[in-house]
């Protein structure tokens, strides 16, 4: 038997393509996931220096500002994000990206196009049941 979090799940989206992060968003919200997004890795920089860890962080690799590998980094440093779940999303396709996402400290690492309950399945494994 599965015990309910005693907290809201909460998920970081951070995505620059408008269409995908609003799906994203709809996605999480319909399981019953707060949802922060950033727009860019200057916002998500600045939540991740400046906010507690969410349950959950989806994070695009290709981004202005910083790209999702200095991101994943970025947060695996800050002590309360040590252990955060990040899957990373991607139209890149070779194994050096892939391996160098898990070689930075993310659990997962999706392609673009995604299928959304695949998505939502390993969303699901990494950051628990939604209370």
């Amino acid at each position: 038997m599965t015990v309910p979090r005693s907290i809201p799940a909460s998920a970081l989206v951070v995505e620059d393509d408008e269409h995908i992060s609003h799906l994203l968003k709809f996605m999480l919200q319909r399981e019953k996931y707060t949802v922060h997004l950033a727009r860019d890795g200057r916002e998500a920089k600045e939540f991740i220096e400046h906010n507690d860890p969410p349950s959950i962080v989806l994070l695009d690799v290709m981004l202005p500002f910083f790209d999702g590998f200095a991101l994943v980094a970025l947060l695996r440093e800050q002590a309360a994000w040590k252990t955060t779940p990040v899957i990373m999303l991607t139209a890149k396709t070779q194994e050096q990206d892939i391996v160098r996402a898990l070689h930075a400290g993310a659990n997962d690492y999706i392609l673009k196009p995604f299928q959304p309950a695949e998505l939502l399945a390993r969303v699901k494994r990494l950051s628990g049941p939604v209370a």
